[in-house]
């Protein structure tokens, strides 16, 4: 039987759509409106790194340009309408998906137990009590505030006392909720005090959990395999992704859909049934360029990235220096619905300038007079975000591709 077959464009428009990039990027970028964004992706991703803008900065700033850090900050740290936890990294959610994460917490308990006890974090279950009472006695506190006189774990970068090791498996099991950042250190509460009883008392079945991540992955997906139905939220395992799929797919919730790739191949994937007549295939993605940030979530799939989009992409920050391609934090450039190139530039704060190391176009992309010109409106736009008010060149930054 012959399958339904969504060329690459179309493809690539139902994505980008799912992901806020679609259309025009304008529009409020507080309060409500700022909350519709992240719950329409799902989750944004938090990162420490600033060489321009943290990335959750630059994630929700592409998509809303008058986006400014201190609107997620209120929506975090004052209104309570988002909370942290993990995805696949450290991420604020929409508070209202708290009852969702409640079976990874009950099946991480054990899992970060045995894990803990084998990367030889010793101590630090003896230590849930008085980590517990110090909270509820104190008021919020963060790492700096406990297990001051312990011995730290000799763990390389992850170089945490016993103390601190409570503090994070706490979190991640659900007792103690993040309620916001200082210097980018987390500081906990009690769950009691933060997450209302009505959500923290939701604790849905596994069943009603997976179904959830399945169908709320696909829709901000658009289409996918099992395993990318696995990979997003991070919550379900590949065997019940698989089982979820066979059984929507006998109940008619899903169809097999022929994926045209980048490259011309085609892959079998999961989709809705009116997928062909989604409204994001008819629609023009906006000619102007923009910066992603690395951990945008339309390329946070890598391996999905490069199929969609023929955009092989690695943050090679983790990446020898002497090994290093392109650079330590090199951003990409979309421009419409292709992926045109990538830079190497960094806020200099103390001088008050944006600087250009490099920007690499894509193979048989070419940089013209045009696409320059755009290129530096788009940085005109993030020197705001970025907290500086001017742009330099380093000579022959343009390379060839």
């Amino acid at each position: 039987m012959t399958l339904p077959t969504l060329d690459n464009a179309a493809a690539r428009r139902i994505f980008m759509d799912r992901h806020a990039l679609l259309e025009t990027p304008q529009g409020d970028a507080t309060g409500a409106a700022l909350l519709d964004v992240i719950t329409r992706l799902g989750f944004v991703q938090l990162d420490s790194i600033n060489t321009v803008a943290r990335a959750h900065d630059l994630i929700l700033f592409s998509r809303r340009p008058r986006y400014r850090p201190k609107a997620l900050t209120t929506l975090y740290e004052t209104s309570g309408s988002l909370f942290e936890h993990w995805t696949h990294d450290a991420s604020v959610i929409p508070r209202a998906f708290y009852p969702w994460w409640r079976m990874r917490m009950q099946r991480d308990a054990e899992v970060l137990k045995k894990r803990w006890r084998l990367w030889r974090r010793d101590g630090f279950e003896a230590q849930f009590q008085s980590v517990l009472m110090h909270i509820r006695d104190h008021g919020p506190c963060s790492t700096a505030d406990v297990g001051k006189d312990e011995k730290k774990s000799s763990g390389g970068w992850w170089d945490w006392n016993p103390s601190k090791t409570a503090l994070e498996y706490l979190w991640m099991t659900g007792a103690l909720s993040v309620i916001r950042r200082d210097g980018f250190r987390k500081v906990y509460d009690l769950t009691e005090r933060v997450i209302d009883t009505s959500q923290s008392n939701d604790v849905p079945s596994e069943a009603e959990t997976i179904d959830w991540c399945c169908n709320n992955a696909l829709d901000r997906l658009g289409f996918a395999s099992s395993g990318e139905l696995t990979k997003f939220w991070r919550h379900v395992s590949s065997a019940e992704a698989r089982d979820w799929c066979k059984g929507a797919l006998a109940r008619g919730e899903i169809i097999d859909l022929a994926v045209t790739q980048a490259d011309g191949k085609q892959r079998t994937l999961f989709a809705r049934p009116h997928v062909l007549e989604d409204p994001a295939i008819g629609q023009s993605p906006p000619a102007r360029l923009r910066i992603l940030s690395p951990f945008d979530p339309m390329l946070r799939d890598r391996t999905r990235a490069k199929g969609l989009f023929g955009f092989d992409y690695t943050v090679e920050m983790f990446v020898p220096e002497a090994k290093r391609q392109y650079g330590y934090y090199v951003f990409p450039i979309l421009e419409g619905d292709r992926l045109v190139g990538r830079v190497d530039m960094k806020a200099h704060r103390d001088a008050d300038r944006l600087n250009v190391r490099a920007v690499w176009p894509e193979p048989k992309i070419k940089w013209g007079k045009g696409r320059i010109c755009a290129f530096e409106t788009e940085l005109d736009r993030v020197l705001k975000l970025a907290g500086v008010s001017q742009v330099t060149w380093e000579p022959g930054w343009l390379r060839d591709p």
